[in-house]
C-alpha cells in the first residue's frame, strides 16, 4: 500500500479525535463517481427521514434516533420537548439516586440491575463496559438479558444479600416481550423471597399506555421513563433505554451525546469524500458487491471495545438482513459481523482470515490512548500499548500482502465522546448503505415470525401436559395424535425431553430411544 494512496482516502476530524483510513479497499476514484447517483438517493433519503418523513413504511413511522442528539432538529416542537425533558428527567432522577434521597429498603442505592433484551441490552451493556472505572463508578450495573434460569441465577448470586440497595431498570417497549417480562417476574419473586417489595425498587422504560406501564403504574413503581415509536430497539442507546442506565453507572451522558452530534454533523456533509458514514457505507457495497457476499470482521484492539462487535451485529444485521426490498422484489439482503477483540483474535482465527477463503472484509478500530497516566516499559522503549498497536499494524500488514481488504477506524481514546462518535457513525452507515441496496432498515419482520413461532411452540406445551394429566403412559406417537398434531411429533419430542429434565413437572419416562413413553 502506499503513501499516497493513504493520504488520497484518509479522512482525518482533528477536532473529533476520529479518523477514516479505507485505502486498503480494492477501489478508485472511478469507483466512487459511478455511485454518485445511488448515493445522491442517499443523502435525500437521509434528509427526508431526518426531516420527520415516514421512513419506516411498514410500520408508518417516522424514524427519530439522530434527534435524540439534536432536539432542535426535531420535526416539531413537541417532540424536542419531550426529548430534552426526558434528558432532564434522567438526570435530576440519578441525582436523586446517587445523593441518597430515593432510596431502597436497606438505604442508598448501591447496584442497577437492568432488565431488557436486544437494543434494550446490547448497546446498554457495550456502553457501560466501554465506559466503566470501578473505582469512580457511582453504581455496579448487572444485566439480564434473557429467559435462562441458570443465567438469572448467576446475576442473583451476585447480587445475594443486596437487593435492598439494588435498583431495577426494567426496558420493553410494549411490555409484552417474553424475555424483559420473565426477568421482571422472575426479579419480583426474589425480592419477595427477600421479604423486599419489588416496585419500590423499581422504574420502567416504556411506551406509554404499554402492558409494562399499566403494569408498573397500578404498583406504583418508583418512576417511568418513555419508549416512543419512532425509535427502534437497536437505535435507542442515546433514549432513556440507554441514557439512564448509563447515567445511573456515572458516566457523564451530555458528553456521550455531544460525541453523537457531533459525529452526525460531518456525516451529514453532501460529499462523500468529506463523510465518513457515505464512505463507510459506499466500501460496505464495494466489499460485497452490494449483496453480502463478504462477512464484515470488526477488530477493536481495546479490550473496553469487546462488546462493540456484538452491539454491531444486531445494529447491522437485523437492519440489513431483509428478503424484500423497498418495491417488494426477494433480494435477500444483509452483512454478516462477527468480532472478538486484538490482540486476541490474532490467537483464534486471524490465521484463517490471512491464510483461508477470502470471504470478508476487517475493520480495525485503532485506540491512540493506551490509559490514563504513563505505562512502564515492558521491554527497552517499549510499553504494552505500542505491542497492541504492533499487533494491529503488523496484522493489518499481514492481511494486506494477502489481498485481504481493510478498512481502519482511529479514536482518541474510549471517552464518552468516543464512544458516542462510533456509535452515530454506524447509524449513519447503516442508514446510507439501506438506501444503496433499497431495503428497510427499520423494521424487523423475521424477529416478529419468530417471536410467532415460539408462541406456537408455549401452545403445544400446554397441550402435551393436557394430554399426559390422566396419569397414563404415552409415546410421542400417541400423544400427536391424540393433540392432532401428527406433523409435529420432532417438536413434540423435544419438549418431552425437556419437561423430563425439569422435575418441577413431574414427568418421567420408561424404555429408551424415541420409542420411550412419558407419564406424569
Amino acid at each position: 500500500m502506499s503513501w499516497e494512496r493513504y493520504k488520497k482516502y484518509y479522512l482525518g476530524f482533528k477536532k473529533l479525535g476520529f479518523g477514516l483510513d479505507v485505502s486498503r479497499v480494492d477501489f478508485d476514484d472511478s469507483y466512487i463517481s459511478s455511485m454518485d447517483a445511488k448515493m445522491g438517493e442517499a443523502f435525500a433519503s437521509m434528509a427526508a427521514l431526518e426531516g420527520g418523513a415516514i421512513a419506516n413504511p411498514d410500520e408508518n413511522r417516522m424514524v427519530g434516533h439522530y434527534w435524540l442528539r439534536a432536539p432542535q432538529l426535531a420535526p416539531n416542537s413537541e417532540i424536542s420537548a419531550e426529548i430534552s425533558g426526558t434528558i432532564a428527567k434522567i438526570k435530576d432522577f440519578a441525582k436523586k439516586i446517587h445523593k441518597g434521597e430515593i432510596c431502597g429498603a436497606d438505604g442508598k442505592f448501591k447496584y442497577v440491575l437492568c432488565i431488557g433484551i436486544g437494543g434494550s441490552a446490547l448497546g446498554p451493556q457495550f456502553v457501560s463496559e466501554a465506559l466503566s472505572s470501578p473505582r469512580s463508578d457511582k453504581m455496579q450495573v448487572f444485566f439480564l438479558d434473557n429467559t435462562d434460569p441458570d443465567g438469572y441465577d448467576i446475576v442473583f448470586d451476585k447480587l445475594r444479600g443486596k437487593l435492598g440497595k439494588t435498583l431495577a431498570v426494567v426496558a420493553s417497549k410494549s411490555g409484552g416481550t417474553p424475555e424483559p417480562r420473565n426477568a421482571m417476574l422472575e426479579s419480583d419473586a426474589r425480592w419477595r423471597n427477600a421479604g423486599l417489595d419489588f416496585a419500590r425498587h423499581a422504574v420502567v422504560t416504556t411506551g406509554a399506555g404499554s402492558k409494562l406501564y399499566n403494569y408498573a403504574k397500578e404498583r406504583n413503581f418508583l418512576e417511568f421513563f418513555p419508549m416512543w415509536d419512532w425509535v427502534g430497539g437497536r437505535t435507542s442507546e442515546f433514549a432513556a433505554v440507554g441514557l439512564l442506565p448509563a447515567a445511573l453507572q456515572g458516566v457523564n451522558i451530555d458528553k456521550l451525546l455531544s460525541g453523537a452530534a457531533a459525529m452526525d454533523a460531518v456525516t451529514r456533509v453532501y460529499n462523500v469524500r468529506k463523510n465518513p458514514a457515505a464512505m463507510l457505507a459506499l466500501m460496505w457495497y464495494k466489499c460485497t458487491g452490494g449483496k453480502g457476499l463478504k462477512d464484515m470482521v470488526i477488530l477493536p484492539y481495546k479490550d473496553r471495545l469487546l462488546l462493540f462487535s456484538r452491539y454491531l451485529q444486531q445494529l447491522i444485521m437485523e437492519s440489513l438482513g431483509k428478503e424484500l426490498n423497498l418495491k417488494g422484489d426477494k433480494v435477500e439482503q444483509g452483512i454478516s459481523v462477527y468480532g472478538n477483540k486484538g490482540s486476541t483474535d490474532q490467537h483464534a482465527y486471524v490465521q484463517q482470515l490471512r491464510d483461508g477463503i477470502n470471504n470478508f472484509f476487517v475493520t480495525f478500530i485503532e485506540v491512540l490512548s493506551d490509559r490514563k497516566g504513563d505505562s512502564p516499559e515492558v521491554s527497552a522503549g517499549e510499553t504494552s500499548g505500542d505491542y497492541l498497536q504492533a499487533f494491529l499494524l503488523g496484522t493489518r500488514e499481514a492481511l494486506s500482502a494477502k489481498g485481504r481488504e481493510s478498512i481502519t477506524i482511529t479514536v482518541k481514546d474510549c471517552s464518552p465522546a468516543s464512544i458516542g462518535m462510533l456509535i452515530a457513525l454506524y447509524d449513519r452507515t447503516v442508514g446510507f448503505y439501506a438506501s444503496l441496496v433499497g431495503i428497510n432498515a427499520y423494521h424487523q419482520p423475521g424477529v416478529e415470525a419468530g417471536k410467532k413461532a415460539a408462541s406456537n411452540i408455549l401452545q403445544i406445551k400446554s397441550a402435551i401436559m393436557k394430554a399426559l394429566s390422566d396419569g397414563r403412559e404415552k409415546s410421542v406417537d400417541e400423544i400427536a395424535e391424540e393433540i392432532k398434531l401428527e406433523n409435529e411429533k420432532e417438536i413434540i419430542f423435544k419438549l418431552l425431553s425437556h419437561i423430563e429434565s425439569n422435575p418441577q413437572w413431574g414427568v418421567k419416562s420408561s424404555g429408551s430411544g424415541f420409542d420411550r413413553k412419558f407419564r406424569k
